[in-house]
């Protein structure tokens, strides 16, 4: 076997990594007012995201309506485990300015007040951050195609013949101010390809810029 034949595949598959990257959305925003408006917060909650998985049209067949919406429930208190394990992790390395409500005080105080990730956006920021007793809220859209407990293929995948991105995740993200709802960051982030194989590791990847912007880190 030639060298030529040998290194083919591997060319091939640098080439669809480059492509995949390439694909990736990135689009930040931060209030211009930002740290002065966080000097006065203390303490900020962090809700479940609003997930939609979209599955291959097979695997849709194979699953109920209420299936979906479990799964997509499930989805979308993941991000909102593992970004409030983000801001913790800061927290303990000193270098978060404010508190984290915890998400199970924070979901118990929705639950009691009728607010599921269904309705969420009957409500307004500021309604939500009132109820939540909190200075702002990060809440936020999670779209993929594939579960997260699945894992992501990885880069050697390609090298075997799995052809473009078995996953795809764009993340919305918002920060709202609770006293008047006012948006502070809006962070989308679209990652596909050989992306993280948990939420952790998405979140550690949307937050890796954003986190420069936001002012409750140092």
């Amino acid at each position: 076997m030639t060298m030529k034949k040998v290194f083919a595949p591997l060319l091939i598959a640098l080439f669809v990594m480059i492509g995949l990257s390439a694909k990736a959305q990135t689009s930040l925003y931060t209030h211009p007012n930002f740290d002065n408006i966080a000097r006065d917060h203390q303490i900020i909650a962090v809700l479940p995201f609003e997930a939609t998985v979209s599955l291959r049209p097979k695997d849709m067949e194979r699953m109920s309506a209420e299936d979906i919406a479990k799964m997509e429930e499930s989805e979308g208190k993941s991000i909102q485990s593992a970004m409030y394990s983000w801001f913790l992790k800061r927290k303990k390395r000193g270098k978060l300015l404010v508190d984290v409500q915890t998400i199970a005080e924070t979901n118990a105080l929705l639950n009691k007040a009728g607010i599921t990730q269904d309705n969420l956006t009957e409500f307004t920021p500021k309604e939500i951050a009132g109820l939540l007793g909190v200075d702002a809220i990060i809440m936020g859209t999670y779209e993929t195609n594939k579960p997260m407990s699945e894992g992501a293929a990885t880069a050697l995948g390609l090298v075997f013949g799995v052809w473009g991105p078995t996953n795809q995740a764009t993340v919305n993200l918002f920060i709202y101010n609770g006293v008047d709802g006012e948006v502070l960051t809006n962070y989308l982030k679209q990652v596909s390809g050989s992306m993280g194989s948990s939420p952790d590791d998405l979140i550690n990847v949307l937050m890796r810029k954003a986190s420069r912007r936001i002012a409750y880190t140092k």
